[in-house]
């Protein structure tokens, strides 16, 4: 059985660039519901088809499949949900784990959230100075809610966590 564990954080800053390694990425959903979700994914020239399971606690089913980008580039343009989800992803690593930053764009830009790949729930790991508030859990912070609720139409009291994240 596959399985994703996952942390998730706003970022504080910028100190997280050094040394990333970037991509773009352009998702979207064929089915997004609270409980599952099915996503196409491009990530440079490389496609997805994925199905995510669960989204209470850090761990939910996972299954990621290797699809040609002809026929990601065609169900993102014509079957997935608007608006797509579009980011660029950094990869980095911190006190020896690899951490991502995702740098959100279009609909959902000045979203950014890092992300941090676990092997179990109760794993230790360093958190980055870079990382601020752990938003794990919460709901609108899921990729699958963006397209639903978009960054752009949060209200203040919703950024508001942002705004204190990315302050200096």
């Amino acid at each position: 059985m596959a399985t994703e564990i996952e942390r998730k954080f706003l970022v504080e800053g910028d100190g997280w660039r050094h040394g990333s390694r970037a991509e773009p990425i352009r998702q979207g959903y064929i089915l997004a519901r609270p409980d599952c979700a099915v996503r196409v994914r491009t990530v440079g020239d490389r496609a997805f088809l994925t199905i995510k399971q669960g989204h209470a606690g850090i761990t939910r089913l996972e299954y990621e499949y290797a699809i040609p980008p002809e026929d990601a580039a065609e169900m993102l343009d014509r079957v997935c949900e608007r608006p797509l989800v579009e980011k660029t992803r950094y990869t980095l690593e911190f006190a020896g784990r690899e951490w991502t930053v995702d740098v959100f764009a279009g609909d959902n830009a000045g979203l950014v959230l890092a992300e941090i790949e676990l092997d179990h729930e109760g794993q230790p790991f360093e958190v980055p100075p870079w990382a601020g508030e752990e938003v794990t859990g919460i709901a609108r912070y899921f990729n699958a809610s963006l397209i639903s609720r978009p960054f752009r139409v949060w209200n203040a009291a919703e950024r508001a966590n942002e705004r204190r994240a990315s302050s200096p």
